[in-house]
């Protein structure tokens, strides 16, 4: 694969003409940007939630990430290409067999990405309401029905708490203390087994929908228009669910970059957008878990071998951070039940 990386590296392995190709890699894709392009290739990876191991399975989630994003992305998600054999090189698009897919997007405006704005200081109310315009009929129209709705039962989402718990539990210690781990385990917990009748009355309201799935700053883009992209497409279990569970992972953002007012004020006006007042009774549990995933996430990257070490370090004390802020809505929530 990192052959691979190295031909993509070169600009005449694309379509259009570009000055230079920068790099960027996650934990499960490579992305390569030209002058007005983004390209993303799956990295072989199996992760337990997900499982890119083959070429076929790649092309697949390829070609679902293109689907599901068209829904508030159409104009950015283009096309899957094939990567194919071309001189000593690639070529994204070209003839014979291919070697590998690649998801072709429209570049966005690095400086206009929501984090960016919002650690400048410049983000605004105006900003927050242009989002609820945009995701309120996303989620009206979202597709949800009886196979949908399981995953807002109380033990489907009992199962996704106690999965990460159970992922992180080794990391208590380095990344979590065991103070932090007990709050947010007892929190969770207890949540789940008093507020159950609500769980199943937010499945009766129709609150459980195909959503988005990764609904934070980094993937929001306030250019021109709004652009939410890059949603879950690797496995639905992370994308079906409460809409509240997409609306608390924007507000949690908002509270880790220091927004806490301007976090408040969008989930109520969202709430009040969708006439869903019940959505600020899961709210905190919502960003609890929404932040210890952040903590997971991230603490994954610190280990990981082929990040740098400032990197990896990096993503060690966000990890910290995550699991703390995890630990305040526990905190909360429970003050706000007594």
């Amino acid at each position: 694969m990192m052959d691979l990386v190295a031909a993509l590296m070169e600009p005449g392995a694309y379509p259009e003409p570009t000055s230079a190709v920068e790099f960027i890699q996650t934990h499960i894709s490579y992305v390569f940007l030209t002058d007005t392009h983004a390209y993303k290739v799956k990295k072989p990876v199996a992760l337990g939630f997900l499982d890119f191991t083959t070429l076929r399975r790649r092309h697949y989630y390829l070609e679902q990430e293109l689907i599901l994003n068209r829904r508030l992305c159409p104009d950015i998600y283009l096309a899957v290409l094939p990567i194919c054999p071309h001189g000593q090189g690639v070529k994204v698009g070209g003839a014979g067999k291919p070697l590998e897919y690649i998801l072709k997007m429209v570049r966005l405006p690095q400086e206009r990405m929501m984090d960016e704005v919002a650690d400048r200081g410049e983000l605004r109310e105006e900003h927050l309401a242009r989002i609820i315009t945009r995701l309120t009929p996303f989620y009206q129209n979202a597709a949800t029905g009886s196979y949908i709705n399981r995953y807002g039962e109380p033990s489907v989402i009992a199962y996704n708490h106690e999965e990460n718990f159970s992922a992180t539990e080794f990391l208590v210690g380095e990344f979590l203390s065991p103070q932090i781990f007990a709050e947010v385990t007892d929190f969770v917990r207890n949540f789940l087994k008093k507020e159950r009748s609500l769980f199943r009355k937010r499945i009766a309201q129709g609150r459980i929908r195909d959503c988005h799935g990764d609904l934070h700053m980094k993937n929001i883009c306030l250019a021109d228009g709004i652009y939410i992209y890059d949603c879950i497409e690797f496995n639905p279990r992370f994308r079906y669910g409460d809409v509240a569970a997409d609306i608390g992972f924007l507000a949690m953002d908002l509270d880790f970059h220091g927004y806490r007012e301007m976090s408040r004020g969008f989930a109520e006006q969202f709430a009040a957008a969708s006439n869903d007042p019940d959505l600020l009774l899961v709210l905190n549990f919502y960003k609890c878990y929404r932040a210890y995933v952040r903590g997971k996430i991230n603490a994954v990257a610190a280990v990981e071998p082929e990040l740098t070490p400032a990197v990896r370090d990096q993503a060690g004390q966000l990890a910290r951070d995550y699991f703390l802020l995890a630990a305040e809505y526990a905190g909360m929530a429970k003050s706000q039940e007594q």
